[in-house]
């Protein structure tokens, strides 16, 4: 079922829900120019710092099943990538699309990366819409 939402039960970690609202105070600066400039006003509603499972994801979008994830430096390494693949693998088993967004591109294009965010929205909104 590819609805808004689907299976929340069993995505969503009470667990984790403080540790989400401490990210929300302390977004880095890529976290707020992409939701303040963009995710917080686009037509389709996302949630920033959402609980998911084991983690904390930095942008969701219910509606079209997407999971999109701001990469710093750390994520470069070997440990790193690694941690990032058990991440979006683990995530993706509930079935969202993952996009992972470089710190460095919401900085040389922001524009650009809106413009994919928006494409992948669209492209993965259930086909009733």
């Amino acid at each position: 079922m590819r609805s808004g939402g689907i299976a929340m039960q069993g995505k969503h970690n009470k667990k984790l829900v403080v540790v989400a609202k401490t990210l929300r105070k302390n977004m880095t600066k890529e976290e707020r120019h992409l939701w303040y400039d963009f995710l917080r006003t686009y037509p389709i509603k996302f949630l920033r710092q959402k609980p998911f499972g084991n983690y904390v994801v930095d942008f969701y979008c219910a509606k079209a099943n997407l999971v999109i994830e701001l990469d710093g430096s750390q994520h470069y390494g070997e440990d790193g990538l690694k941690k990032d693949k058990e991440r979006t693998d683990c995530l993706e088993s509930y079935g969202v699309k993952v996009v992972r967004i470089t710190n460095l591109e919401i900085h040389r294009n922001f524009k650009g990366v809106c413009e994919y965010i928006d494409f992948i929205v669209r492209q993965n909104l259930p086909s009733d819409n």
